[in-house]
């Protein structure tokens, strides 16, 4: 008998979940469809990769167990999957009550990182928070700043809509707001997170129509200060040194041993790769292997097929959360669907330049596929704004009706 409720209970919880996520995802435009659909091929896709790249650091790192990276990041999709659903099904006013609140969590939070016993530093950079003693689990603040502050300035940018032409009460405020995390971020020596934070502030800016003298201004004293940064620590001067030497050598040279190896890797894919987990170069030739330059695995492994269909697949997301922003009825909308592709673009293309060498190595992985937790779960709860965007887009052109969507131009 209680063998039978128990299996009434939990086919009860089952249709409980299926209901919820029908009322979550199902229904929604064609474009919603196109964002989910695309994201969740990212997800999965990175998850089989980051299985085979993280395979023998995980082996080094974990007594001979292969499955402790790939498991951790398995459990932040399934997390970052509820993020997802949580924030798609919230509204405008729901980010509005608390968008002050995320920022000021989210930079306290950084902090943190910096208290003894607290904080924990990889690789000379300070950025993330142990969770619990002898967990082995850590979460990275600078993650979700991102998009905190990509919430906390589309709603500021609508509320003072009226000061655009004032760049000293409009350009201020998001200054002040950008500079404090991003601050923090670089006290913790990460230059390529506060590039990306820049890139994302400065682009929503421009979009927001401020006056482009002040703009400009802005952008060149940046400049300045990223060249001041990398002149004034000797790790980034010597990976910008060995990025404008292509003949640099890897054993002469401990800077040019990441970037020299990846390029290894990819000449040697050919069309159709070495074969999912085949490849050489993760044999501990390319450090954080499972992160930063899971490109250059997914480019011997399967090829340069795949590795442009990683690109194309970005880019399009891209273009499909531009068209959510071009649909909403809110400049709180817009500007957020805005901020969130620019922040999935620039850093997949920025992650991507790395690898081919087209850029010095900055640190950043590429969103929803690289190992990492944080960065996973945050760029899940990213396309959850912008889903609950277009939920909103969707019942207010449409009439909730099911359609393919072009957006309003």
């Amino acid at each position: 008998m209680g063998r039978g409720n128990a299996g009434r209970a939990q086919a009860q919880r089952r249709r409980s979940l299926a209901e919820i996520l029908r009322g979550v995802y199902g229904g929604q435009s064609m474009l919603f469809v196109l964002i989910l659909s695309a994201t969740m091929l990212l997800v999965v896709y990175g998850l089989i990769m980051v299985i085979s790249a993280s395979s023998i650091d995980s082996i080094k790192a974990n007594n001979g167990n292969p499955t402790v990276i790939s498991i951790k990041q398995i459990l932040s999709a399934v997390v970052g999957f509820a993020g997802m659903t949580f924030v798609a099904t919230r509204n405008v006013e729901f980010f509005t009550r608390n968008s002050l609140r995320f920022y000021v969590i989210a930079t306290a939070m950084q902090v943190m990182v910096f208290l003894p016993g607290i904080g924990k530093s990889v690789n000379g950079n300070r950025e993330w928070i142990k969770l619990g003693p002898g967990s082995g689990y850590t979460i990275q603040p600078s993650e979700f700043i991102k998009l905190a502050l990509i919430v906390l300035l589309a709603i500021e940018f609508e509320r003072y809509r009226e000061w655009v032409e004032y760049p000293k009460q409009y350009m201020g405020r998001a200054g002040i707001y950008a500079a404090i995390p991003a601050g923090l971020i670089m006290v913790g020596n990460d230059l390529g997170t506060t590039i990306i934070i820049a890139i994302i502030v400065l682009v929503m800016l421009f979009l927001s129509g401020v006056p482009r003298g002040a703009f400009w201004m802005t952008v060149g004293a940046l400049a300045v200060a990223a060249i001041g940064f990398i002149l004034t620590a000797k790790s980034r001067m010597g990976r910008f040194a060995a990025w404008l030497d292509p003949n640099t050598s890897d054993t002469a040279n401990n800077y040019a041993w990441q970037a020299q190896h990846g390029i290894w890797a990819l000449a040697n894919s050919h069309i159709i790769g070495v074969g999912l987990g085949q490849s050489s170069l993760k044999w501990s030739w390319i450090p954080e292997v499972e992160n930063d330059y899971i490109f250059a695995i997914i480019g011997e492994e399967l090829g340069l097929i795949f590795a442009a269909g990683t690109i194309i697949l970005f880019l399009l997301l891209g273009y499909w959360i531009v068209q959510v922003g071009l649909r909403s009825s809110t400049l709180f909308g817009r500007w957020a669907s805005f901020g969130v592709a620019t922040w999935i673009v620039v850093q997949a293309m920025v992650n991507i330049a790395v690898v081919l060498k087209a850029l010095p190595v900055l640190g950043v992985p590429l969103p929803l596929i690289s190992a990492g937790g944080s960065s996973l779960m945050a760029g899940m709860m990213a396309i959850g704004l912008v889903l609950s965007i277009e939920r909103r887009n969707h019942l207010e052109l449409d009439g909730g009706h099911f359609r393919a969507q072009r957006a309003n131009r």
